[in-house]
């Protein structure tokens, strides 16, 4: 039993909460700026190479170097909603989301090309999980990451419900034009959902590097697991990306228990698949997601 909390359930837990973050962030671009934006990856990408960045200079923890990272990224992304996505707001969807490639090819090789190809990583020498009960051992990078996770989680429920820009938000996601036409100022809400999508990537892209290592092609081999993590929840919907991550990222964990004999019941090596896999037969059987979002 602790086997399987210890090499299964906790890391689960730990996929569940990057994918959570990453999800939320396409929920919410989605909800406001009605297409899907396929950079959102490498946007997580550029958040670990920052925290890289900030780490170097300072010497700091990774978890310290969220904050910056976050600014950081949420910087680049109003950038480039400025310079790329703003001129074909009134454009058809199908242009932005191509745009939304051509973008994430840009700042893939931004990064390569400002640190190279390597292998990075943020840990130096040996860690050692902590132990309780004698025989549960957690790492102490997986305690960080799922606590930093409920306290944004919890920043953006509050920021959701409680603040005057949440409900704005809220009110531009069900209707942009009946929110324009009462006086909600649109263009200021599109630039708090590009920072709070953007930063939450960014924190997302931090946690991949502190429980694995960190490359250049790291955002990109998780949007297909996010986008399902989305979807599953109800695209559009934030709160359905936190019940969607966190059963995308638990199911590629447990996909690999031995559940039948002593060997996997899947190789690692499909754990996109089994992302896949749900969000195909939750589109069937559900298109509306679990917390009924937009149906394409």
């Amino acid at each position: 039993m602790l086997e399987f909390i210890n090499f299964y359930l906790v890391p689960g837990l730990v996929l569940g909460c990057i994918y959570t973050l990453g999800a939320i962030g396409v929920s919410l671009l989605f909800g406001i700026l009605r297409f899907a934006h396929f950079a959102h990856g490498d946007m997580m990408t550029l958040g670990a190479y920052l925290a890289l960045l900030v780490i170097g200079l300072t010497g700091w923890p990774a978890i310290a170097a969220i904050p910056a990272a976050m600014l950081g990224t949420a910087v680049v992304a109003l950038v480039i909603d400025r310079v790329s996505y703003r001129p074909f707001r009134s454009s058809p969807t199908i242009i932005i989301v191509i745009a939304s490639f051509g973008i994430a090819l840009m700042v893939r090789s931004a990064i390569q090309f400002t640190w190279g190809l390597e292998i990075e990583s943020y840990r130096t020498g040996i860690h050692r999980p902590m132990v309780f009960f004698d025989s549960l051992r957690i790492s102490g990078n997986h305690i960080q990451i799922v606590l930093t996770t409920i306290v944004l989680v919890g920043a953006v429920h509050y920021l959701l419900s409680r603040t005057k820009i949440g409900k704005a938000m809220r009110a531009m996601s069900d209707d942009p034009d009946l929110a324009r036409i009462t006086g909600i100022a649109t263009e200021r809400v599109i630039t708090w959902t590009w920072i709070i999508g953007a930063g939450l990537a960014a924190a997302a892209g931090v946690f991949v590097g502190m429980d694995t290592q960190v490359n250049t092609f790291m955002g990109w081999n998780l949007l297909l697991p996010v986008f399902a993590a989305a979807i599953l929840g109800g695209i559009g919907r934030p709160y359905g990306a936190i019940a969607g991550g966190m059963v995308i990222g638990i199911a590629e964990e447990l996909s690999t228990y031995p559940w039948i004999g002593t060997a996997p019941l899947l190789s690692p090596g499909y754990k996109t698949g089994v992302a896949f896999g749900i969000m195909v037969i939750l589109l069937i059987w559900r298109p509306s997601g679990l917390f009924r979002g937009r149906v394409f």
